[in-house]
């Protein structure tokens, strides 16, 4: 049974929720592995449409740095965070690559990890409220999540800016940017979506997916070498003494003391 992530089927639509309102919905290792259920129930069910949304008031707060500060030593850090970032690699490079259209919805802040991961889908669409942000580097680490992979979204320099000095990006600024599809109220999200995905659904399947592998290939065509480096890099970072220092003190509510 799902803890962290619900999965339905119906009508050529595969609807994927973070279920963990509670926690802000933070990417651990068993909410990643119950997310690349969903995804591979959903090719199994040859769902046309991919919906990645999530309950509560948070799309994702993104990596549970708890669990990184709980796990003793630098190279359980290390190999900690090595695992959790090749689990969400696979997730985000089997929604860029699947047949189906991925739709994802943001209600909230989309942080972290939690901002690629919905960067990854082929349509974007965000309430008026929600927000995207990265902060990885507030913590001593590197980008991670598929963060390389929106310089195609954002181009570099906007990307530069977002990892480097962890600015916000509203969904207005972010639609401005061209990441954002859509920006609808609030209270008018969930509507807004079943248009979107009605759509989508009712399209010719093939012509739609053909040209979602035209395109995503044009723009990258090998972001597996991409999302490994990501790997590598954090991985390293997390083993350092700014990165261990940067997660202590998030998970302590206190300003970083970087060497």
């Amino acid at each position: 049974m799902s803890e962290y992530v619900s999965y339905e089927y119906a009508d050529g639509v595969a609807w994927i929720t973070l279920d963990d309102a509670e926690h802000g919905n933070a990417i651990h290792p068993a909410m990643i592995a119950e997310l690349h259920d969903a995804v591979r129930r959903s090719t199994a069910d040859r769902a046309r449409v991919i919906v990645l949304q999530a309950r509560g008031k948070f799309f994702s707060v993104g990596g549970d740095l708890g669990a990184f500060a709980a796990a003793p030593g630098a190279d359980n850090v290390s190999v900690f965070i090595d695992d959790l970032a090749e689990a969400i690699h696979r997730v985000v490079l089997e929604l860029v690559q699947n047949e189906a259209i991925v739709v994802s919805v943001v209600q909230g802040t989309a942080a972290g990890a939690g901002f690629p991961l919905a960067a990854s889908a082929d349509v974007v669409i965000a309430a008026a409220s929600a927000k995207f942000t990265l902060g990885y580097t507030k913590v001593g680490l590197s980008v991670d999540g598929g963060t390389s992979l929106l310089v195609h979204s954002l181009g570099l320099h906007r990307a530069l800016r977002l990892a480097l000095l962890n600015d916000v990006l509203s969904a207005a600024e972010a639609q401005a940017a061209g990441l954002v599809a859509r920006v609808l109220p609030d209270d008018e999200l969930a509507a807004g979506v079943q248009e979107v995905v009605g759509r989508l659904v009712s399209g010719p399947a093939a012509a739609l997916a053909a040209t979602k592998r035209l395109l995503r290939t044009t723009a990258d065509p090998a972001p597996e070498r991409a999302l490994r480096a990501e790997t590598r890099s954090i991985r390293d970072r997390a083993g350092e003494p700014d990165g261990r220092e940067g997660v202590l003190a998030f998970v302590e509510k206190r300003a970083p003391r970087f060497g």
